[in-house]
């Protein structure tokens, strides 16, 4: 058992000296510091806890104006415009603080980086580029290279994009690489120069394996040149790359097989997708390929198990377009109000939607509009849900 020592008592007061004597220097340093700020410093917290911000922003640009020393409030007051929107305020600000002579040399990289932003924000992209291109061999490098990744893209200049992604290995994945390839490709396929567009597509698979895209307008060009075997090769490549985007492709499919005259190896094939990977698109090409060959009987039949097996509003739109076709005269009118009706919703419904930040849209995108995601659409429509009970 430990013994107590009667004069370990002393250390209780000794130490409670030591707290209140330095609580004393800090309160000291603290009311000294307070004194320092400008009236107006403390009249902008005021009215931040009354929720009045536009003011309170104007009593911190004053507190700035008498006292050129608050870097930090400098910083703050111009990240907090450019949120608001306000660029031309921020850059001011930034702009004002790269000027100074007396500012040590990390604070106005930090400045510059800040100015760049703000630049960024307000869409002089050549101005965002030019401040950036200057941090590249700064301790700001990496976020230098971001922001100007971030540029090139915006700029499609897929290029500049590729060799400053291959800067950035922890931060660009190599299916965004893959993907600025395809861009480079997709730019070549429109000026109809098929033969500068292979190349690209060749080094999209080199950087992923995977990518979809790749075969996808590998497929399209070697079907602009009538190599439809090859085409269909490329684009059954997709199963095993990621099979959902099969649906982007089940069109492109039928029109090969009709060019070959090959219309059953395509249902069949077609058939075999829409079991393992239901969606709306490859439905809607199996349905034209039965309607073709067996009629719209064995049509109506086909969307009425598909809608059985994988039950959808859209679906069930489907069915009615099949059932009207099979249907007496009499029946019509109805079929044509129910049909009417589902497809004014479904029309509002039939929407892409990006994983990421939930953007929807009409058309299928590679890269979303709103928050700039590569593959981040599904292929298949979200308001094809399921209306199983």
């Amino acid at each position: 058992m430990i013994e107590f020592e009667y004069w370990q008592l002393m250390l209780f007061p000794l130490f409670f000296g030591l707290g209140w004597g330095a609580a004393r220097i800090d309160i000291r340093h603290l009311v000294r510091e307070s004194r320092a700020l400008p009236q107006s410093y403390f009249q902008g917290l005021n009215f931040l806890l009354n929720e009045q911000p536009d003011r309170a922003i104007e009593s911190f640009v004053e507190a700035v104006k008498v006292d050129p020393q608050t870097i930090e409030l400098h910083f703050a007051l111009g990240s907090l415009f450019r949120r608001r929107g306000e660029t031309e305020r921020a850059i001011r600000m930034h702009q004002h603080l790269i000027e100074r002579e007396d500012l040590r040399q990390d604070l106005k990289l930090q400045a510059m980086a800040e100015l760049g932003q703000d630049y960024l924000k307000a869409g002089l992209l050549d101005r965002a580029e030019e401040i950036f291109d200057k941090l590249r061999q700064s301790p700001l490098a990496e976020d230098a290279k971001r922001n100007l990744l971030e540029i090139y893209q915006l700029e499609k200049d897929w290029e500049k994009a590729i060799a400053i992604a291959s800067e950035l290995p922890d931060f660009a994945s190599h299916k965004e690489i893959a993907e600025f390839y395809c861009e480079l490709a997709a730019a070549e396929i429109i000026r109809s120069r098929r033969d500068l567009a292979t190349p690209y597509l060749q080094m999209a698979l080199e950087r992923n394996r995977k990518c979809v895209r790749a075969s996808l307008l590998q497929g399209d060009i070697q079907f602009q040149q009538e190599q439809f075997v090859a085409a269909i090769e490329s684009w059954q490549r997709i199963e095993q790359q990621d099979p959902p985007y099969l649906a982007l492709v089940a069109q492109r499919l039928l029109e090969a097989f009709r060019k070959l005259d090959r219309r059953e190896d395509g249902l069949q094939l077609l058939r075999g997708y829409l079991e393992h990977y239901p969606s709306l698109d490859l439905l809607d090409v199996v349905f034209q390929l039965v309607i073709e060959g067996d009629g719209p009987e064995a049509a109506y039949r086909l969307v009425r198990d598909e809608l059985k097996r994988n039950p959808t509003l859209l679906g069930f739109d489907k069915l009615l377009e099949a059932r009207l076709l099979v249907a007496p005269p009499e029946n019509r009118p109805d079929l044509d109000l129910a049909k009417g009706i589902v497809q004014g919703y479904t029309r509002r419904l039939a929407r892409y939607r990006c994983d990421n930040c939930g953007f929807k849209a009409r058309q299928f995108y590679w890269r979303c509009p709103a928050c700039g995601g590569w593959e981040t659409y599904s292929p298949k429509r979200t308001e094809e849900f399921d209306l199983t009970p």
